[in-house]
């Protein structure tokens, strides 16, 4: 029996910049809060395809698992919610919001 489909968002990261980035519904956001969930598993594949021919913007765009929480997507494995809150050396960029 397969796998129940569950909640997934887009994500890659910037070509120029290397920042962890999450498609919303007309484009990018560095926010994971701002992502567009997506719940349909035939329309995560269209917008996973969408995003991989963004060879210009993206590089390794993947469908990450996602719960919902209070609204907003939360990561379910430990490697997506490191990617969200930035590199770990120094408390720099998303981690002062923390």
């Amino acid at each position: 029996m397969p796998k129940p489909f569950t909640p997934k968002v887009v994500t890659a990261n910037a070509l120029l910049e290397g920042d962890v980035i999450y498609q919303t519904a007309t484009g990018w956001t560095r926010d994971l809060a701002e992502a567009e969930v997506l719940t349909d598993e035939a329309d995560a594949e269209l917008r996973l395809i969408d995003a991989m021919q963004q060879q210009d913007k993206v590089v390794g765009a993947y469908l990450a698992d996602m719960k919902i929480d209070g609204g907003r997507p939360r990561p379910t494995h430990f490697r997506e919610d490191f990617r969200a809150t930035g590199p770990s050396n120094y408390t720099h960029g998303k981690q002062e919001r923390i």
